[in-house]
């Protein structure tokens, strides 16, 4: 039987017999969060429930990185920002006032989102609060000591070896705040003495927590600290030589715990782009929300292995990753044929894997994103016109062919009128001109030659006289006119939308055609209105 990757990672994992197993994730707070370097949180999320599935007790933990320092000022800050760069996140003020801090203003919208991921028992944690309580100190202590260790590893993949000198410590300069430009190069008990790039020189009591562990050894020292067995992160972390091969040297030898079992995965794309939150180049979890279902973001992430590139685009892509996902729960529900056993059995796990809770009974309501884009344009929004357009169109599926809008049971209804929500939202935010219309309540001015007229005088008597039981007999019936008259296909779909948007190019003609009002396309065919 096809097991879904998590699931085989489960499965190693519940060999090793744990009373609890935590599986960690964690985000810089840089900025926006974005489904880019978000994805930790929601593997990590998928894994701990496929260990509950197999009876074991686990949870997830998502750690903020909040006390790593601002390297580059984030989309939409203004540059007056770049008077904090190398200061930790967790010290910086809030942009617009409506927050603690730089780290709340932008954690709070991803934590919120989460909320609708129905991610169960799981456990925020901040970098900044972690060492400002003292659940550093210990391994802060345990890291100085081993200091001569921890450089003898470091410098094992490094060019260029660190100074004698050089501690795993990084103190916040309490003349300039900045906690990348100080170098701590001596210690006696608790007391660290650094030196910083803007000419102060200092010590500080590293119990206070004002300071912080260099990024590998805090790494290693945080497996240790929260129990974690099992952590996905970006696959820079995963190269050869990278943070986890040392983290994992470190974390074994230092503070003799084990590595987790580690679940690099490929950075998402946008549009082909890298995700920047200084350039302004992300997609963000909350974003995806206004346009799309929970599950949805789940399919795009797990429908294919981790290390696999991902790109995404919420233009006219994800229309298409729509009825990806649309088709991937038919089969899921035996609504469609799959290709063959092996792709019904593969697409019907990544489906399950997808949802926020077990798969329902029967198949949740579904109409085509791509069609309601352009029902939802023909009716003005009018979720019954709508829904009668559907069903002329024959896009409801099968249990609900005969049931009138009126009709429809409370859960399909919250389920229809969301989807239309998310269309909305999609066609306002995201959607190219070329898919934007309106229906024309008068004849536009445009220039239509005579054979056009023919054509579209000709389609009026074929809809007047003739019944349709589908777009594509409609389409063929349109083709044989076409070729009749000789024309060119793209010269009479443009008659057809001059006439009703005032546009040479629109929606899929068949389809466009009979959702709109017979009478009405007759007329407008005819010139006559």
């Amino acid at each position: 039987m096809t097991k879904h990757w998590t699931e085989r990672i489960a499965e190693e994992l519940y060999q090793e017999d744990k009373d609890e197993y935590t599986v960690g994730s964690g985000t810089s707070i840089s900025g926006s969060i974005h489904i880019g370097n978000s994805c930790d949180v929601f593997i990590a999320n998928a894994v701990s429930k496929e260990l509950r599935k197999l009876g074991a007790k686990a949870k997830t933990i998502w750690i903020a990185d909040d006390y790593d320092p601002l390297r580059k000022v984030p989309f939409p800050l203004p540059e007056s920002y770049e008077k904090y760069l190398g200061q930790p996140y967790y010290e910086i003020p809030c942009p617009e006032g409506c927050c603690d801090n730089f780290v709340e203003h932008f954690q709070k919208p991803f934590t919120e989102a989460l909320g609708e991921f129905d991610i169960e028992d799981l456990i925020i944690e901040s970098g900044a609060k972690m060492y400002k309580g003292g659940e550093y100190t210990e391994a802060t202590k345990i890291a100085l000591e081993n200091a001569d260790r921890i450089r003898e590893i470091f410098n094992q993949y490094r060019e260029h070896p660190l100074k004698e000198t050089w501690l795993p410590y990084n103190s916040i300069c309490e003349e300039c705040g900045r906690v990348n430009t100080t170098e701590a190069y001596d210690y006696d008990g608790t007391m660290v003495k650094y030196k910083c790039e803007c000419g102060h020189e200092g010590e500080e009591d590293y119990t206070t927590g004002k300071g912080k562990l260099t990024w590998r050894v805090e790494w290693a020292a945080r497996w240790k600290i929260l129990g974690i067995v099992c952590e996905p992160f970006g696959k820079d972390h995963a190269a050869s030589g990278g943070s986890y091969d040392v983290s994992k040297i470190i974390s074994e030898e230092i503070f003799d715990y084990p590595a987790p079992f580690p679940v690099p995965y490929e950075w998402i794309t946008l549009d082909g782009d890298a995700m920047s939150k200084s350039k302004g180049v992300f997609f963000s979890p909350e974003a995806w929300l206004k346009i799309g279902k929970p599950e949805t973001l789940n399919y795009f992430i797990f429908r294919n292995k981790p290390l696999k590139p991902k790109d995404f685009s919420p233009k006219m892509g994800f229309l298409d990753l729509m009825d990806q996902y649309d088709r991937t729960e038919r089969i899921a529900y035996d609504e469609e044929e799959a290709s063959n056993p092996k792709e019904k059995e593969k697409l019907t796990k990544i489906y399950e894997v997808s949802q926020i809770r077990e798969k329902a009974p029967v198949m949740p309501f579904q109409a085509s994103y791509r069609f309601l884009t352009v029902a939802y344009q023909i009716a003005n929004g009018d979720a019954e016109k709508i829904y009668e357009i559907l069903k002329k169109n024959h896009q409801l599926q099968s249990r609900l062919e005969d049931v009138e809008f009126s009709e429809l049971n409370d859960v399909d209804r919250a389920d229809y009128l969301q989807r239309l929500e998310y269309v909305n939202n999609w066609l306002e935010t995201y959607a190219p001109k070329f898919v934007k219309f309106q229906v024309m309540k008068k004849m536009p001015r445009i220039e239509i030659t005579d054979e056009q007229k023919e054509f579209l005088s000709q389609l009026a008597d074929v809809l007047e006289n003739e019944t349709f039981n589908s777009d594509v007999e409609f389409h063929d019936r349109m083709y044989e006119i076409l070729e009749a008259l000789g024309m060119k296909p793209q010269k009479a779909f443009q008659a057809i939308y001059k006439t009703i948007i005032g546009k040479k190019q629109g929606p899929r003609a068949a389809s466009f055609v009979l959702s709109l009002d017979k009478d009405f396309v007759v007329k407008r065919f005819r010139l006559e209105e």
